[in-house]
């Protein structure tokens, strides 16, 4: 497929050259000009299949159909498949130069989602941070490759109370929505707890100010440290009352079980209180779950990924997914460069 500034028309090269024979020796041969092996698919193709699959959530057998009716190419399944396959090889580095540049950052948030497959259920887990995101798969929930996949960062991890998570040896921002959200569940369970109404109230009085600040100031330390006084009295307050009913108890022995680890934002610039970057990333994927669940294996769904995280980055970056692929470039930073200089 041949690209335009006004759309994209079928191309279709012919490759013409006489066969000549040497008079001395008798050998048949070619201009050297003349291509020895040609690919019957091109590279805009391959780019095209990817970018309506990943980009745009067209499943195979539509972008299949399409090709069909709008181009004129009956291309059998197994071959549309296998472009997907060929352009995430392309890109292997590019996903390695993604995570790292995560690692990097000030914060990282991270999630998982269960996928089903052709055979099996499996999971993928999302890395998400300011410029891009990284999606992974694994066949379990089993978070014991994290440290690995972690080793060498040093900002702090964003997630929610996933017990996978804290075992990672570095600081840790829980995610206060989650925790509201299972307040509020509390809440709905016992509505004539008056003890479970009395945690409620703190924590909404402690959180309140410093949402509002953020909302005016953004994440910045030198404008939230003012609050810590505030946080250690609430959990002094919290921790030293004796609780008659068991849902409060139980509410209070997860406050002091992650007490270190729910106002860590207070101390970084830059790091959310939320899980919402992670999440976001994890709604992407989830909303393109028709189209790679059931008939994927786990190649497929591997190819899938890679794909979807260089998409998803591109997207973070400001960039036209479509755009790059079309370019050549390996790297999203070195596109960037050339786009802008």
């Amino acid at each position: 497929m041949k690209f335009f500034g006004g759309g994209v028309k079928k191309w279709i090269t012919v490759y013409s050259s006489w066969t000549y024979l040497c008079d001395k020796c008798g050998d048949k041969f070619t201009p050297p000009e003349y291509p020895q092996t040609v690919r019957q698919y091109g590279d805009g193709l391959a780019n095209w299949v990817v970018y309506q699959n990943v980009a745009l959530g067209q499943n195979i057998l539509k972008i299949q159909r399409g090709l069909r009716e709008v181009f004129g190419l009956d291309i059998p399944q197994p071959t549309v498949h296998r472009f997907k396959s060929s352009v995430a090889k392309r890109y292997d580095q590019t996903n390695i130069a993604i995570i790292a540049e995560l690692l990097r950052g000030p914060s990282l948030s991270i999630d998982e989602t269960e996928v089903r497959l052709l055979k099996e259920k499996a999971y993928v887990w999302v890395f998400a941070g300011i410029y891009g995101a990284y999606y992974e798969y694994r066949d379990s929930r089993n978070g014991q490759f994290l440290a690995e996949r972690l080793k060498g960062f040093s900002g702090v991890l964003v997630s929610d109370f996933f017990t996978a998570y804290d075992s990672i040896e570095c600081p840790q921002q829980k995610c206060l929505i989650h925790l509201i959200r299972d307040l509020n569940n509390h809440l709905l369970q016992e509505p004539f707890n008056e003890e479970i109404k009395g945690i409620v109230r703190d924590f909404t009085t402690l959180l309140k100010p410093v949402i509002g600040t953020i909302d005016r100031f953004g994440l910045k330390t030198r404008f939230l440290k003012k609050y810590k006084m505030n946080v250690a009295r609430f959990f002094i307050d919290l921790l030293q009352r004796k609780y008659k009913t068991e849902l409060a108890q139980k509410v209070q022995a997860r406050f002091r079980r992650n007490q270190g680890r729910l106002f860590t934002f207070i101390d970084y610039d830059n790091v959310p209180w939320n899980n919402n970057n992670a999440e976001h990333a994890i709604k992407a994927f989830a909303g393109l779950r028709e189209v790679v669940e059931g008939p994927s294996t786990e190649s497929g769904m591997r190819d899938y990924l890679m794909l979807l995280s260089i998409c998803r980055t591109c997207e973070y970056r400001g960039i036209d997914f479509f755009e790059f692929l079309r370019s050549g470039e390996k790297g999203i930073g070195a596109f960037i460069g050339k786009r802008d200089g």
